[in-house]
This record gives structure tokens, sequence and C-alpha cells, in this order.
């Protein structure tokens, strides 16, 4: 059995704290799991990973960004993701597409179409199984940035509004692959965050078996 699994949020939404305890418990439980990240994932991946987020590259151009993203994404599916699912992992990836679709697609003002279709070359077509969005609104995002001293990326240094225009954009991609993504609230405490991600897992895991 294999699942392809995404989990997307704003900055600061605790999706990668949740991400790696989903990942322990499935562990613990028997099942075999992958997690993995992007941009990154992979050595290639990686060093795409240090340009994109460099806080002295604030003068990249929106289509660049686009497209480095996008190439990280080939290089971490075909060296990681994809040979994972082939053994039958379950593959728990911390950011994918629909993360370039709401911070370039939408809140750099590429367009949200044109950047799918740029990351479908990519990804030959693939998408997730299903795709967990961790929802927490911008200033309380940030906010939990600046509480936990978290390292600065160059994306945690732009105006709120940026923010703001992600958010209003996963709301957009949420929308239109509503089947595929399951909302959780991230407001919530942390033990309530995942005890909803992990019945999300659950629920996916007896459907494939």
């Amino acid at each position: 059995m294999s699942i392809f699994v995404t989990i997307e949020g704003p900055e600061g939404s605790g999706k990668t704290t949740v991400a790696k305890q989903i990942v322990e418990k499935l562990n613990n439980e028997g099942y075999k799991v992958l997690y993995t990240r992007e941009p990154g994932g992979v050595g290639i991946a990686e060093r795409i990973r240090d340009i994109i987020l460099d806080v002295n590259n604030t003068n990249m151009d929106s289509i660049t960004e686009a497209m480095l993203y996008a190439a990280s994404r080939r290089q971490h599916l075909v060296e990681k993701v994809i040979p994972y699912m082939e053994k039958g992992y379950i593959v728990l990836c911390d950011r994918f597409i629909d993360s370039s679709l709401a911070y370039q697609g939408h809140a750099r003002g590429l367009g949200i179409d044109k950047v799918y279709q740029l990351n479908l070359i990519a990804t030959n077509g693939l998408l997730p199984d299903a795709t967990i969005y961790v929802d927490v609104r911008p200033e309380v995002g940030l906010a939990r940035i600046k509480t936990n001293n978290r390292e600065q990326n160059r994306l945690d240094l732009e105006k709120l509004s940026f923010h703001d225009k992600v958010y209003e954009g996963y709301r957009i991609v949420s929308e239109m692959f509503k089947e595929r993504f399951k909302v959780i609230n991230g407001e919530q405490d942390r033990e309530a965050v995942f005890n909803d991600t992990i019945k999300v897992l659950n629920e996916l895991i007896n459907k494939g078996e």
C-alpha cells in the first residue's frame, strides 16, 4: 500500500511539527512511512532550497522563483518520492504543488493556472492522494515564528500583505481541489491539531487497505 499525502499551511502554521509527530506514531504502529519536505528532500533539491530561501536573494524575480521551486520538486519526486511509493510506503511530504499555487501563483500574481501548468510538467501530472491543510491566519503564524525564535528565511521577511495573499491563495486552491483537501484548524492546541490530522491519515489508510 502506497499513499502520497502532502501537508500544507502558511508560515508558522505548525505543519512540520505535526507531520513529524504523525510519522513517529505511524512508524510505531508498524507502517512504512517516509517524511520528506519541499523545497529539498534530496541533495540537488536542498541546494536549490538554499538559493530560494536565502535572505540575501530578495531581488529574485517571481518567475525565477516559481521555476526554481518546480525544478526542486521534479528532482525530489524522481529521486525520492516516487521510488518510496513504488516500495509501498506512505509518503508524507511537507509542502508540494499547492504551495507554489498559493505563494507564486496567487501572492506573487503569476496566476494560479499558469503556475499549475508549469508544475504539471515538473510532476508529470502526479498529484497527492490527499492534502492536509493546517489553517492558521497570517498574523497568528507570524507571531508564532517570533515567539519560537525560528531562524527567519526570505519569505518570513515579506510584508503582512504578502502573507494575507498567500492565505487567500490557499483558500482558492482548497476550493479548486476540495476533494483532496482536508482542512485542519491549526489555531487549536497542538494535541487537537495532532488528533484531527491522525484521524484524516487513518481514514486514508483504512481506505487503501
